[in-house]
């Protein structure tokens, strides 16, 4: 009964840490580019009382094993890169990238990292920056002074106009192998490691990069009624496990309080 204990507990903090999941998701439905995670689980090591296949003499082999579970952990949080909905912002600067691809961002340590949220600005210099004053990179030039028109083509093509005359210059995106072997760093921000693969740069709308869409904004991709099943399930879970931990500590009382006649 002991075994049934930690087990059950070991469910328990796995669908503890599944609601923090869970929880983060919800907490940014409304971060831009957000993209949510999922919790996988994994189930612990296993005591073989008796192997599968094992031989009982005179040719005869066991059709099935005879082994008892340890209970579950989490492995891994995986982040799911599907597209969140587009939503009109009206500002010229805001650029949504609808498929496959991120912004290429300049760290303040001279390091890259890369984000879906398309929510930039102008700085003092006219150079593209994120809402947190991080340098836009992939070809962005600055806007130059008195510019009154900034149009950004589907395909990266930047062409602004004002007082400095015309200007235009080429954008690109950047992608990786895998997505979901990012490090996220906050900040709408990821970095890249060795399980995402290199960072590749192509054109966008050309050769699997998806396109850019002026004025709108990718919004998060997590679907409220979704985690609130999810939720639902997670806890459900963990109540059946703290039942099978009352069931085994009442068993264990009744042991206890066993007496002879």
């Amino acid at each position: 009964m002991l075994r049934a204990l930690y087990s059950s507990a070991a469910g328990m903090q796995a669908q503890q840490t599944n609601l923090d999941v869970i929880s983060n998701n919800l907490a940014n439905v409304s971060t831009t580019g957000f993209k949510k995670s999922k919790a996988e689980f994994q189930d612990l090591l296993y005591q073989t009382v008796r192997a599968p296949g094992a031989d009982q003499g005179s040719g005869n082999q066991l059709p099935t094993g005879l082994q008892i579970g340890h209970g579950s952990r989490l492995a891994a949080t995986a982040k799911i890169f599907t597209d969140g909905e587009m939503t009109q912002t009206g500002s010229q600067y805001d650029l949504a990238i609808q498929g496959d691809g991120f912004f290429e961002i300049q760290m303040p340590d001279g390091t890259k990292a890369y984000t879906r949220d398309g929510a930039f600005k102008t700085a003092s210099d006219g150079r593209i920056t994120t809402s947190d004053g991080l340098v836009v990179q992939g070809g962005f030039q600055p806007v130059p002074q008195g510019t009154t028109t900034f149009s950004v083509s589907p395909t990266g093509d930047v062409t602004t106009e004002g007082a400095g005359g015309k200007q235009t210059f080429k954008v690109q995106l950047t992608r990786f192998a895998n997505p979901a072997g990012l490090l996220s760093i906050g900040r709408n921000l990821y970095r890249e490691t060795s399980a995402s693969g290199t960072a590749e740069t192509g054109t966008p709308g050309e050769n699997g990069y998806g396109e850019l869409q002026q004025n709108y904004l990718e919004m998060s991709n997590v679907k409220v009624v979704e985690e609130m099943v999810n939720l639902i399930v997670a806890q459900r879970a963990y109540e059946v496990n703290s039942k099978a931990v009352q069931a085994s500590d009442e068993m264990m009382q009744i042991s206890n309080n066993l007496r002879r006649g």
